[in-house]
């Protein structure tokens, strides 16, 4: 009888993840679900839709006030959902 090496969950997990091509659709849908938590419960209120297309973040808001307000804060959105995903995921946030 041969002893196998075992290995725990933690390190196999993010492995097996990795090599089924399922980290990148999985830090994207993070990200989205961070939305209302980086934004704000206001700001998601309005939040009609979301995706992301090309590393562009999508952002339909229902009040045009709060778009033209928000895409002057872009840059800091980007930096903040990405910082709380933990990876680069995103490379710019667009309202429509």
């Amino acid at each position: 009888m041969f002893k196998r090496p075992v290995q725990s969950i933690d390190d196999l997990l993010p492995r097996v993840i990795r090599d089924n091509g399922l980290e990148t659709p999985l830090l994207q849908r993070r990200l989205i679900d961070a939305w209302e938590e980086v934004a704000g419960h206001i700001v998601a209120s309005y939040t009609v839709e979301k995706f992301i297309r090309n590393q562009t973040l999508m952002v339909r808001i229902s009040n045009p006030a709060l778009r033209a307000d928000l895409s002057m804060m872009r840059s800091q959105l980007v930096t903040r959902l990405n910082q709380h995903v933990g990876s680069m995921v995103i490379a710019d946030v667009r309202f429509y």
